[in-house]
């Protein structure tokens, strides 16, 4: 798992880009992945640990993809 930052979160759409250094261009994670109870939603500029995968295609323009995404902060 590495640190990432989150860049933008869509609520009602319900998945955001992650920042890392080990994601180029930014990682596409859905509300799926954070690990968490109740509603889960994440904040732009919150700190999260990221595991992710490149899958080999883009997933909605980004060649990263979250696969578990656990909040560090708030």
């Amino acid at each position: 798992m590495v640190i990432a930052s989150i860049r933008e979160w869509n609520d009602e759409e319900g998945w955001g880009v992650l920042d890392s250094p080990e994601t180029p261009g930014g990682c596409w994670g859905s509300c799926f992945h954070i690990q968490a109870e109740g509603f889960r939603t994440l904040r732009v500029g919150q700190r999260v640990e990221l595991l992710w995968e490149a899958p080999g295609f883009k997933q909605d323009g980004y060649d990263f993809r979250a696969l578990e995404i656990v909040p560090l902060d708030g």
